[in-house]
């Protein structure tokens, strides 16, 4: 499967670089490259992609508003967004992540660590380094407007186990191999969490995480 990713970023030169880089990849095409946050918009909507490379800071509208506005749209409810920041600290990511990023990534990564990225975001998982993560998700709990989601109580034991360990950035295969699970039975108790927690994504999970007091800041 191709995976279409719309790019947003007010500088040229970055735009069409990144473009390259994922017209390079096989299993990659580029429908759109936006320079400003309401153009990024316009073009998800018009092209339906599967991932939008999103920077944070654009003129006109920024990257944190346009990525609310297509969270926020029914109609592309299957849209992910990549946030890239030039700091891992940097404090809008917080922002970014309530508005519904699914994940952030530095703009110096490697070129196949982007490309990593995508893949990573656009199958559904949540991209976010367990160092950064554990910072950022400290600062955004002690925001007053985090929106509050069920708690961990009403999963089970084995679910609990899985939370905790998607809270410190492990994949499906990686919670599989720690549980000694199969990766299919690990993606399943992902899921079924999810689902009890009405969560939009493993980034809400990670929230719920922190905010429940199973995994603290500084323990990952």
């Amino acid at each position: 499967m191709t995976v279409r990713v719309l790019l947003a970023d007010d500088q040229t030169l970055v735009r069409e670089a990144f473009a390259m880089l994922v017209e390079s990849a096989r299993d990659m095409e580029v429908v759109g490259q936006a320079a400003t946050g309401r153009q990024a918009v316009e073009l998800a909507r018009g092209a339906r992609p599967d991932l939008v490379v999103m920077d944070i800071r654009m003129p006109d509208l920024d990257g944190i508003e346009a990525t609310r506005l297509i969270a926020a749209d029914e109609d592309l409810a299957g849209v992910r967004v990549l946030v890239l920041t030039t700091y891992d600290t940097d404090e809008n990511i917080v922002e970014a992540l309530r508005a519904g990023a699914s994940g952030f990534l530095v703009k110096d990564t490697r070129p196949a660590e982007l490309l990593d990225a995508i893949r990573t975001v656009a199958a559904g998982e949540a991209l976010l380094s367990p160092g950064p993560t554990a910072r950022l998700i400290e600062r955004f709990l002690r925001s007053p407007s985090v929106p509050r989601t069920g708690g961990p109580e009403c999963l089970s034991g084995r679910e609990q186990e899985v939370l905790a360990l998607v809270a410190r950035g492990l994949n499906n295969t990686e919670i599989a191999d720690a549980l000694g699970l199969s990766p299919l039975t690990a993606k399943t108790h992902v899921s079924r969490i999810m689902g009890k927690l009405a969560a939009r994504d493993r980034a809400q999970l990670v929230i719920v995480a922190y905010e429940s007091g199973m995994v603290t800041p500084g323990s990952v």
